[in-house]
């Protein structure tokens, strides 16, 4: 794992410096010959490496990548909240304005690590002679330019759009940008960026610096790129390379993609790596350093997606759209991966119901209280459930976040070849990859013995009819991949706010899931009032209103995407007038 944690507390340090003498340098002009300037700064490659860990360690704010994250899970139509957890519930309700915290933090620590990037960008213009070869200064530059891309991939893709900075601003004019567009900031920043990243980082890495940058990280995420734009056909060759490369390759179980031991594994392409061991009393909730307090370098996650008797608050709470999804979508009783269970691991991996299989926090599911109050369900990832008795009470938590991994891949290869010339056949293929590793039935054996692909995203309960099924085309295998596959396989990641802007389905999909949870409302309420529920859900005391106010307050133009921060707006002239 790259060694953030040792040379971070100097490294903040030392951009706090660099950024106060900066400021006062008109105003007292006698030199300290103890601190650390840009003058006595960048002089060797280890000073540049020392603030490329830097900015890496920017990937670790809790907006980018911690806390932030519950708060991204609950807009569209695979969590939600109770109205008492007042930031998750207005955002799930859509009723978020500029001066939300997670509006402004997000922004912040995005352009937090802007900075940092655009800073050793500048420096290495000037002294890129430190460096014995232009091959080292061309690797330092590659990760700098992959993390400004992520970065900016984040803020154009979260607010739609962003005020472009590729360099540090040294006057007040060069403060004020007006905002630009996804498309300028893809075409001006994100494109350029990657495309030298991948030109210029390595496949793999010593094991001593596991957790760097690589060129399937930059490749991946340039095919990502493609594919919001649309542009298929670039969008497929690019996750092909990936693919073809043999570097990665699906982890058996999906839990080891969501457990702090299988860190950095076979899958995993880019990740954000955190730890308990530094830092032992630092509350989990400072991640960073600055001058008089130490980060912890773990993740503030778990509590939201926690147990509630179990230390953590489950603040996030699984839909009943995706907790029906999981329940339609059944094992392959021939595939040994499912080793007894009755739902598949992916489930098992992903959500607690209350007839769920195995241990829960170590006791058997349903030994203390929940699934009550209509919450069928819980969310497991990114909670520690599997090792742990009880939620760390300091908020601490060393399960890294991933941002892209394998199946992932395979599924936006599967779109892309889809919508690049018709291609099911070959979507079906690795969308079945997928599901083979989940231990479900694949689409390929459904078509054989049923005719057609399962209609898993129609209930079966709300519709009072058994599963349909639609003939294999390109339209029945889009909606599988929209409404199934990608919500079932990467739910509680962050992305799914994302995808359903980008296919610009969001306003279709809330409307109909409320239609549902009407009918619930009117037809199930009154059976779940006590007792235990009606199969498959066991749904008691009372249905919850996750996509009611969702549905009616929707307006693209409003709701796709964060408004800019009253900060930006008050302090930019050029945006905010």
């Amino acid at each position: 794992m790259i060694q953030y944690n040792k040379i971070k507390i100097f490294l903040i340090l030392c951009f706090f410096s660099l950024l106060t003498i900066s400021c006062d340098k008109d105003v007292l002009d006698i030199e300290n010959p103890n601190a650390v300037t840009e003058d006595t700064f960048w002089k060797t490659p280890q000073d540049f490496d020392a603030a490329l860990i830097a900015t890496y360690g920017a990937l670790q704010f809790q907006a980018i990548s911690g806390a932030g994250i519950p708060l991204e899970m609950v807009r569209g139509d695979e969590a939600g909240s109770e109205d008492f957890y007042i930031p998750w519930f207005r955002l799930s309700n859509l009723d978020v304005n500029d001066g939300d915290a997670h509006v402004v933090n997000k922004w912040s620590a995005l352009y937090i690590g802007v900075f940092r990037a655009n800073q050793i960008l500048d420096q290495l213009e000037v002294n890129s002679d430190v460096f014995p070869t232009q091959e080292e200064a061309n690797l330092v530059e590659a990760q700098v330019r992959f993390l400004r891309a992520y970065f900016y991939f984040e803020i154009a893709h979260s607010y739609g759009g962003g005020v472009i900075r590729t360099s540090v601003p040294n006057t007040d004019e060069e403060l004020s940008i007006p905002f630009s567009s996804i498309e300028e900031v893809t075409n001006q920043v994100i494109l350029p960026d990657l495309l030298f990243a991948k030109a210029n980082l390595p496949q793999t890495w010593p094991d001593n610096e596991e957790g760097r940058i690589t060129w399937g990280a930059a490749t991946s995420l340039l095919g990502k790129n493609y594919l919001y734009n649309k542009e298929w056909s670039q969008a497929a060759a690019e996750f092909r390379e990936v693919i073809d490369a043999g570097i990665y390759s699906l982890v058996p179980d999906n839990l080891d993609n969501f457990s702090h031991e299988e860190g950095f594994n076979a899958e995993s392409i880019f990740e954000v790596p955190f730890s308990t061991e530094f830092n032992p009393g630092g509350n989990g909730v400072v991640v960073d350093n600055y001058p008089g307090v130490s980060g912890s370098e773990t993740a503030d996650v778990a509590l939201s997606t926690g147990h509630l008797r179990f230390g953590g608050f489950n603040t996030v709470l699984p839909t009943y759209y995706m907790h029906e999804l999981f329940v339609r979508d059944e094992i392959d009783p021939t595939n040994p991966i499912n080793d007894g269970n009755t739902q598949s691991k992916r489930m098992g991996a992903s959500i607690v119901p209350i007839d769920g299989d195995g241990l829960y926090y170590g006791l058997a599911i349903g030994s203390r209280p929940g699934w009550v109050f209509g919450q069928s369900s819980y969310v497991k990832k990114y909670s520690n459930w599997y090792h742990l008795e009880q939620e760390d009470g300091n908020r601490r938590s060393e399960i890294n976040y991933r941002v892209i991994r394998l199946a992932d891949v395979y599924l936006m290869y599967a779109e892309a070849v889809l919508e690049a010339n018709g291609d099911f056949n070959t979507a079906i293929e690795f969308i079945d990859r997928v599901r083979t590793r989940a231990g479900v039935i694949t689409l390929r054996q459904y078509i054989t013995d049923d005719g057609g692909i399962p209609e898993f995203h129609i209930s079966e309960q709300v519709a009072s009819r058994p599963r349909s099924f639609a003939t294999a085309s390109v339209e029945s295998v889009r909606t599988h991949i929209r409404r199934v596959e990608r919500p079932l396989e990467l739910c509680f990641e962050g992305f799914r706010w994302k995808d359903l802007v980008r296919w610009e389905i969001a306003g279709s999909v809330l409307n109909e899931l409320a239609q549902d949870e009407l009918w619930r409302t009117q037809n199930q309420g009154p059976l779940n009032i006590s007792g235990a529920g009606v199969a498959p859900l066991f749904i008691r005391e009372k249905v919850r209103p996750d996509f009611r106010t969702p549905s009616e307050n929707y307006n693209p133009q409003i709701h796709d995407y964060l408004p800019i921060p009253a900060i930006e707006l008050q302090t930019n002239d050029q945006i905010g007038g």
